[in-house]
């Protein structure tokens, strides 16, 4: 985190302060130290793969869809519908031929088109950002008042739905880790959730290895 000296006279600049900073004040100016603080944004895009091909096929919208690995062998995306038919990550395809899915063979450089496209709707909002895999990133957001953090995250997922045709999920925390553990409780909510009570309780009712 970085700290200010901000002082109380607005003709005076603030001072970022770092460790092992030595700084000297001259005449009569009082300082308070002000802490920014920063909500992480978790943005996921849902089901990306399937999501990516119906963008283009709408014909899939509502059917039990699987993406496959290479050669076909496993599944590597699915679908809501098809979660509820009991299909799981990484399962041949083999055992599940007799089931009424559509299963594609995975389209990687579609994919990453999508993937950028989505990242590049993200930067513009103009906060700092780490993509930290093919269908995730973070937004760092500094002072953002607690009445704004719900509707900044309902305008990302309204705009990377207009622009990308992508379902995402937003979950918003200070740190990184409960970001992670606030978009998974938004997938089940309205797609944005913000973690700010009841920490301890959640955390003792989440498999930490899913997070």
């Amino acid at each position: 985190k970085m700290i200010f000296l901000v002082p109380e006279n607005k003709a005076f600049t603030p001072i970022e302060i770092k460790k092992g900073d030595e700084f000297e004040v001259w005449g009569v100016v009082s300082y308070v130290i002000h802490k920014a603080l920063y909500m992480f944004f978790l943005i996921d895009c849902n089901n990306f793969y399937v999501s990516c091909e119906r963008v283009f096929d709408p014909s899939l919208k509502n059917k039990a869809v699987v993406v496959l690995s290479n050669n076909d062998g496993c599944s590597i995306a699915r679908s809501e519908e098809a979660k509820k038919m009991g299909i799981q990550m990484g399962d041949p395809f083999f055992k599940h031929k007799d089931k009424q899915i559509v299963a594609l063979s995975c389209n990687l450089s579609l994919y990453a088109d999508m993937s950028e496209r989505v990242m590049q709707t993200l930067l513009s909002f103009g906060y700092p950002m780490q993509v930290y895999s093919i269908d995730e990133a973070f937004l760092q957001c500094e002072n953002i008042s607690n009445e704004k953090l719900s509707s900044l995250g309902l305008a990302i997922k309204k705009k990377i739905k207009k622009w990308t045709g992508i379902d995402i999920s937003v979950g918003i925390a200070k740190t990184k880790t409960l970001a992670k553990l606030a978009n998974k409780i938004a997938k089940n909510e309205s797609g944005v959730f913000i973690l700010r009570e009841n920490i301890p309780n959640l955390l003792e009712k989440i498999n930490t290895e899913t997070i």
